[in-house]
């Protein structure tokens, strides 16, 4: 791919960064702590391993996820195609990146229709808690619905990196607001799920989600990629790289966020994101209790490296998870559920 000097000169950076630079967290996803019974003798058969799952009352062939990265630029486009084809190709679930570049500026809209290269599996809209405490509102949010014909809205919640970028921190009064968009959209029959982007979730934080009225929760923790880490990287001056950078390592680890969610909600649909890189770790995050696993600097190598590639590495992760429940004994994601130790 080339590289298009004309796009937001941010959201490239973030890619660049995300492809070429060191910006994963130096702390665990705390999955290491988890591991599998190995069941020699239980009669089992790889063949007939089902890995299917339902979300949000789609089929889906697997509870993997490709992970809401970019948007809103015409190398984001390629890469959400490719994304697209692939989900499609799998049936596994996907989400664009911020919408918030197409809802500002209407000609940018175009960059994020993949729908007819997704035409069945389960796409989920992307836009930003920062940008409903600014003035977003039902219209905005609608607008992000038809602009890529979701099937549900993530709202992202990333104070963090806000502030590490030195972008929007007034969230005061975050809790109304999204109760009143959580409303809206159930009216209108769109699922809403709130979305960390990689500092995790807390129970406090979970209850007060609850309460406002989503639908679902990716709790998305510390191990994988740093945020704080990428913005450091992309900061514009020295004072902000140094803020950027004190926060690196700051947030819940994903397997403590998974069961934050669950000390609150066991129904909750529940995506768990962050430092997910093979098979076992999708298994691992199925048996702590999410519904599925979702993966984003993988996918984003991926689909950089080729389109075969990415194909390859989606294959390569389902036939891992297979044989992790074959070992372990389980035949289904039910099964899966109580095999850990």
């Amino acid at each position: 791919m080339t590289l298009k000097t004309r796009e937001p000169s941010a959201k490239l950076a973030h890619i660049e960064a995300c492809l070429n630079a060191d910006v994963e967290y130096q702390k665990s996803t705390g999955l290491e702590k988890y591991d599998f019974v190995n069941q020699a003798a239980k009669s089992i058969s790889l063949q007939e391993i089902d890995i299917s799952t339902r979300l949000l009352g789609k089929h889906l062939q697997a509870p993997l996820m490709i992970a809401p990265m970019t948007g809103g630029i015409e190398r984001g486009l390629e890469l959400n195609q490719r994304w697209a084809r692939s989900a499609e190709h799998w049936q596994i679930a996907m989400s664009v990146g911020s919408q918030r570049i197409g809802l500002e500026d209407p000609s940018k809209a175009a960059f994020y229709q993949i729908r007819k290269h997704a035409p069945t599996t389960l796409i989920f809209g992307n836009i930003g808690a920062a940008q409903i405490c600014r003035g977003f509102g039902i219209d905005e949010v609608k607008r992000a619905v038809e602009m890529i014909e979701a099937d549900a809205m993530f709202i992202h919640f990333n104070a963090m990196q806000e502030a590490c970028q030195g972008g929007d921190v007034d969230f005061k009064d975050l809790h109304r607001k999204l109760a009143e968009m959580c409303s809206a959209l159930k009216k209108l029959g769109v699922p809403v799920f709130a979305r960390e982007v990689c500092f995790g979730i807390s129970p406090e934080a979970a209850i007060r989600l609850l309460d406002a009225g989503v639908d679902g929760i990716d709790c998305a923790g510390a191990g994988g990629t740093s945020w704080a880490k990428v913005e450091a990287l992309c900061a514009k001056n020295d004072r902000q790289r140094k803020l950027a950078n004190c926060f690196g390592e700051w947030g819940i680890a994903t397997a403590t966020s998974i069961l934050n969610v669950r000390s609150v909600s066991r129904e909750i649909p529940l995506i768990a994101t962050g430092g997910l890189r093979t098979g076992i770790d999708v298994a691992k995050v199925i048996a702590l209790g999410a519904d599925l696993g979702a993966m984003a600097r993988p996918m984003l190598l991926a689909a950089y490296a080729s389109e075969q590639a990415l194909f390859d590495f989606i294959e390569d992760v389902l036939a891992q998870l297979r044989v992790c429940m074959f070992g372990a004994g389980a035949s289904s994601l039910k099964d899966l559920k109580t095999t850990l130790f």
